[in-house]
């Protein structure tokens, strides 16, 4: 199954789990004084829906708050504003989508080799990953995971179950990309 079919098929806490993961693996190591983790908040409100809205300010307010956002930060920072209040509905599926074109986008953009293939990211997300460099296919890669981590998730479970699992195949994904762009910006001098 192609990752927008995978898409397709989500229930709103694989969708808004999936997309919160996105997100985090887009932002950069923080800065001294920064917070950590803004987007801790909206993992809570990914496994209540009642908390959605008051944890979707709170990650808004947390990255608001980053001393010196730059790009990917900006990008996070439009993709939360356009969250919907309510998790649930078409509106999530959207956003979760566009979060996770952001997420491929971030990751090719250091893939040091470049796009071998027209449109990388249309084409891995459509199930054709050839051509695409490490870090883009490491997250179609991890996408596709933590969907199917979800979706194995017997709607019975906690509302919390699966979360941990998310966060580190996240946490993986996240210390893969800030170390590419430490190469890059060690190379670049």
């Amino acid at each position: 199954m192609s990752l927008l079919e995978m898409i397709a098929a989500a229930d709103a806490r694989g969708l808004a789990v999936g997309a919160a993961a996105c997100l985090e693996r887009c932002l950069p190591q923080p800065a001294p004084g920064d917070e950590p983790d803004p987007l801790r908040p909206l993992r809570a409100g990914c496994a209540d829906p009642r908390l959605w809205p008051a944890r979707l300010a709170e990650a808004r307010t947390a990255l608001d708050s980053l001393a010196d956002p730059g790009e990917p930060v900006r990008r996070v920072r439009e993709l939360l504003a356009e969250a919907p209040d309510e998790r649930a509905g078409e509106g999530l599926r959207a956003w979760a989508d566009a979060c996770s074109v952001l997420a491929l986008q971030v990751h090719l953009a250091h893939d040091a080799a470049g796009p071998a293939a027209p449109d990388p990211v249309a084409r891995c997300r459509a199930g054709d990953p050839s051509g695409a460099g490490p870090l883009l296919a490491g997250e179609l890669a991890r996408q596709v995971l933590i969907l199917e981590m979800l979706a194995g998730i017997d709607e019975a479970a906690p509302a919390g179950a699966g979360l941990r699992q998310v966060l580190d195949v996240s946490a993986e994904g996240r210390r893969v990309l800030r170390a590419a762009a430490a190469r890059r910006a060690r190379v670049r001098g």
